[in-house]
């Protein structure tokens, strides 16, 4: 009789988790995409954050009672992980890649209109919010400069053109610009990151 009601426990667990990984796969997916640039190493983190899941629910000892807050804390934690181990990755070929990264990783946030969750509102708000804050804090040829490159998107030469400066001034203005703000706001990229 106990061996009975085990296998239809267990049958009901594997049920259990098939709706689970169906309900969770996508926003989990997404979860991790925002935060891993490597599809192969998202994919590979999802599997292993499933394979976790199967293996807690098999624990009867211990289980989990808010599936959601435990599959986004096992999530973070594998990206998390993840990255630890890439620390070895090749340096940039060019020195400014990883300001870029940073300035894209805000675009994406803030430009980004794909996906309008409550999260990513208070997301976006909150960096527009720091970006103004330590934009308010740059030399104004600086601010002008990264202001019309980045935000507004127009075409260097037009801006060195209008603004009646060299393009390369402007570069370095706005190089300027981009380190202060990398420095500047590299706390809140990290925390966004590892959200």
């Amino acid at each position: 009789m106990k061996n009975k009601q085990e296998k239809v426990n267990k049958q009901a667990d594997k049920a259990n988790v098939e709706e689970l990984v169906k309900e969770y796969q996508p926003q989990l997916k997404s979860f991790i995409r925002k935060r891993v640039s490597n599809r192969e190493d998202a994919e590979d983190i999802l599997q292993d954050v499933f394979y976790q899941l199967i293996k807690a629910v098999e624990n009867t000892v211990d289980p989990i009672e808010q599936v959601t807050a435990w599959l986004y804390r096992v999530t973070r934690n594998m990206i998390i992980n993840k990255s630890q181990k890439k620390k070895e990755e090749e340096l940039p070929a060019h020195p400014y890649d990883e300001e870029v990264d940073i300035v894209s990783g805000f675009s994406e946030i803030l430009f980004n209109d794909d996906s309008q969750t409550p999260e990513t509102e208070y997301l976006r708000s909150l960096v527009w919010k720091e970006l103004e804050a330590a934009l308010s804090e740059l030399p104004p040829e600086q601010r002008e400069a990264f202001e019309l490159t980045e935000i507004e998107g127009l075409p260097v030469k037009e801006v060195a053109k209008v603004t009646d400066v060299s393009v390369n001034t402007l570069l370095s203005r706005k190089h300027y610009a981009v380190k202060y703000l990398r420095k500047r706001l590299a706390g809140l990229y990290k925390d966004l990151l590892y959200y």
